[in-house]
């Protein structure tokens, strides 16, 4: 079985390039399953329910979480309802909605799981539960004969921690991808045990740009230290990111992991 895992939408940008290029990817490599990371969704910040139903429309089966997941209110029933396949992170202080979601395919069921970084921008100083802990409780609370793969994003900003915890979890876990650096890293891997690995998968949105933000609303901020509001870029070249994974169904395994980029 194949499964996509899509960087950071981010904006409007984000979501169009979504709807732009994964149709024909879908179609392309018979594509069974698609998770996006979908906290930076509604102009930046958080998942607001329309633009989540427009990801889903796209071909998005599954969004994951990160410290922006929370931010609207309206996202708060999505989470806490088993059945919407949106995620908060495991290890997120008062965090709503369950630790973890399955996503539901024809060949069977897929554990999917968010976790933090220790250290990540605005929430570097909350106490954020260990994420190797906090994934270690979730793989012991659910049996293996439950899942035919599971999946894992670290959302943070060290490349260490999101490196680590692939070889933490490789033979654990079918997938484990960082993302948060909106910054693609070319090291998509299939393990020694099995697990496929990127550091960093990316984002969908503006590539002229910071991250998805104008370079006039940030530089004021590396120049003269002076704080400024982003503001999202809107023009210029479109990227998309992905990580493609091929998963052996009957032992939860990757066969193999290849990173997807396309510019226009």
């Amino acid at each position: 079985m194949n499964i996509l895992y899509i960087g950071d939408v981010m904006g409007e940008m984000g979501l169009q390039a979504v709807e732009k290029i994964l149709p024909g990817l879908r179609a392309e490599h018979s594509i069974g399953l698609v998770i996006a990371q979908a906290e930076n969704l509604s102009e930046g910040r958080g998942v607001l329910p329309e633009d989540f139903k427009r990801l889903q429309q796209a071909g998005v089966d599954f969004g994951t979480a990160g410290n922006w997941t929370t931010w609207h209110d309206e996202t708060t029933p999505l989470l806490e309802d088993p059945a919407v396949p949106l995620l908060r992170p495991a290890n997120y202080p008062d965090a709503p909605g369950p630790r973890y979601k399955y996503a539901r395919t024809p060949k069977g069921d897929v554990l999917v799981v968010s976790l933090m970084g220790q250290v990540v921008g605005r929430d570097a100083d909350k106490l954020i539960k260990n994420p190797l802990q906090a994934i270690d409780a979730i793989l012991a609370d659910e049996p293996a004969d439950k899942r035919i793969a599971t999946v894992v994003n670290l959302h943070g900003d060290f490349s260490s921690e999101k490196f680590i915890i692939g070889y933490y979890l490789d033979g654990r876990a079918s997938i484990v991808v960082g993302d948060h650096w909106h910054v693609p890293t070319a090291d998509a891997d299939v393990l020694p045990k099995g697990t496929a690995h990127m550091t960093d998968v990316g984002m969908c949105g503006s590539l002229d740009s910071s991250l998805g933000v104008t370079f006039d609303s940030v530089l004021p901020r590396w120049r003269d230290g002076i704080q400024t509001r982003n503001q999202l870029e809107t023009t210029g070249r479109t990227q998309f990111n992905a990580l493609l994974v091929t998963i052996d169904e009957t032992t939860g395994k990757a066969m193999h992991a290849e990173s997807i980029r396309k510019v226009w």
